[in-house]
């Protein structure tokens, strides 16, 4: 079993920043991949970035060159910094384990004015 628990959103303003982080404690050394899975207000959830254990990322079209996913591959702690955000990235964020194996309990990110 892995537990993940997310930390870091709230609200920002369009043009904003933040930054996510999800720390997995438990049988971390059975992950092999991490990532941010979304889903905004009457939308599908949808995979926003992904990174494996030997660095490897993947991003949605939607958050390329804006958002960046890392990794502390050692304390299994994923980070997602997110710039330029939109009013359409409002969502509940939440953290994932090798594509859906675990994931966290969520955390909501609201870009308003």
């Amino acid at each position: 079993q892995v537990q993940l628990v997310e930390s870091g959103g709230g609200l920002v303003e369009p043009g904003g920043s933040l930054r996510l982080s999800c720390a997995a404690s438990g049988n971390i050394y059975s992950l092999y991949a991490m990532g941010w899975y979304r889903q905004g207000p009457g939308r599908q959830r949808e995979l926003v970035a992904s990174i494996t254990s030997g660095g490897t990322t993947n991003y949605a079209d939607s958050v390329k060159d804006r958002f960046i996913i890392s990794q502390d591959n050692i304390k299994k702690v994923v980070s997602l910094q997110m710039n330029n955000l939109k009013p359409e990235d409002t969502a509940v964020y939440y953290c994932d384990g090798n594509f859906g194996s675990w994931r966290g309990q969520g955390i909501q990110v609201t870009v308003s004015s």
